[in-house]
């Protein structure tokens, strides 16, 4: 069984470039979370928050991250849930259930994506914008050079 562990999180502007163990790193601003992998690897771990991805809870006294963290392409390959500050373990998963997540991810976020398109005809980036209506010139203000 592994170790349990808690974290401290801390709410920054910019995430550091030397993590500190057993903080989470949270930057509103970036819509970033990073923290040191909880297996105690020492691989830096970055979650963005978008709809497509992780999304951060506090609840005024504590983070939770969902979904899970699953680090798959480091070498530990350690699985976690991030829920109040402590990490809850998970299963590992076989690489045919890592490869069916991923493609189930892929079409989540081409869903999500087209939906966002087809609604607002953008996708927007995070960053305060001011929409200003597409209108095509009247017929006759084609003529007018004439």
């Amino acid at each position: 069984m592994k170790q349990p562990v808690i974290f401290k999180h801390e709410f920054v502007q910019f995430i550091p470039e030397e993590l500190q163990e057993g903080t989470i790193y949270v930057s509103i601003r970036f819509a970033t979370v990073a923290h040191l992998c909880a297996c105690g690897c020492k691989t830096k771990v970055v979650t963005p928050l978008k709809p497509t991805d992780w999304q951060l809870t506090f609840d005024g006294k504590t983070v939770s991250l969902h979904p899970s963290v699953g680090n798959w392409a480091f070498p530990c390959r350690s699985h976690y849930w991030i829920r109040n500050d402590k990490v809850q373990w998970a299963d590992d998963w076989s690489d045919a259930r890592i490869e069916a997540n991923r493609e189930y991810d892929r079409r989540a976020k081409d869903r999500y994506f087209s939906e966002v398109e087809g609604d607002a005809g953008l996708v927007t980036t995070g960053e305060p914008v001011t929409a200003q209506p597409v209108t095509k010139p009247a017929w006759w203000r084609k003529l007018w050079p004439w």
